[in-house]
Parts: structure tokens; sequence; C-alpha cells
């Protein structure tokens, strides 16, 4: 029995970071265009609900429906294409070390009142 071992590609962690970062970025967008075609569908069977079926009467509410889904719609395009590249991965990698960094101040902060308030005995030092 000779086991098979698929040979793992050697690719660094940056390019491990950028290849996630892309499927991530695909995904979003896939999901921008599902919504943007339900969008249109829904939209035509509000109008063909309201307009050939009468349902409703008179009044035209299916602007209303079609606007306010409208309004969705360029809320997830403007996360998809602004707000995301402006906070995306360059962004969330500052913010992590930023946060990080202020850890690290704080933990030495922490550690010098310790030592200060406790202070460590010199092993080397002679008691009389």
């Amino acid at each position: 029995m000779s086991s098979k071992k698929k040979a793992e590609p050697n690719i660094s962690l940056e390019q491990h970071e950028q290849l996630e970062y892309a499927q991530k970025r695909i995904a979003q967008k896939k999901k921008l265009y599902r919504h943007f075609i339900l969008f249109l569908v829904g939209s035509l069977f509000f109008i063909i609900l309201n307009k050939a079926l009468n349902y409703g009467g008179e009044y035209d509410w299916y602007l209303w429906g079609i606007l306010l889904w409208f309004f969705l719609l360029i809320l997830h395009a403007l996360n998809v294409f602004l707000l995301n590249p402006f906070m995306g991965q360059e962004w969330e990698r500052s913010q992590r070390e930023r946060l990080v960094a202020q850890q690290q101040e704080r933990l030495a902060a922490l550690q010098k009142e310790i030592e200060v308030e406790i202070p460590i005995p010199d092993p080397n030092k002679k008691k009389v």
C-alpha cells in the first residue's frame, strides 16, 4: 500500500491572505449581482401584482416597494464597492497592528507598576 500525498503548494502567508481576500470579494460581488437580478424580478412581480391583477386597487403601492428595495440595493452596492475597499484588508491589518501595539504598551506599563510595587529580589545579592 502506498499512500500518495498530494504535493502541497508552497505559497507564502501573504499570497494565501491575498487569495482569501480575492475569494471574499468575489463572493460579495456575486451576492450583489444576485440581489440585482432578484430586484428586477421582484419589481416586475410588484408591477404585475398591482397593475395587472389590480391588487391594492387604484393606489400605486408598487412604486413605494420598488423604491425601498432600490434603496437597499444601493446600500448593498455601496458596501461592496465603496466601503469595503475603504475598510478592506489593509485597513484591517493596520487596525490589528495598532491594537496589538496598544495592548503591548498597556502590558509594559502594568509590568513596570508591578516591579515598582513588588520588587523582585536579586539572587546575587547577599543577605545580611
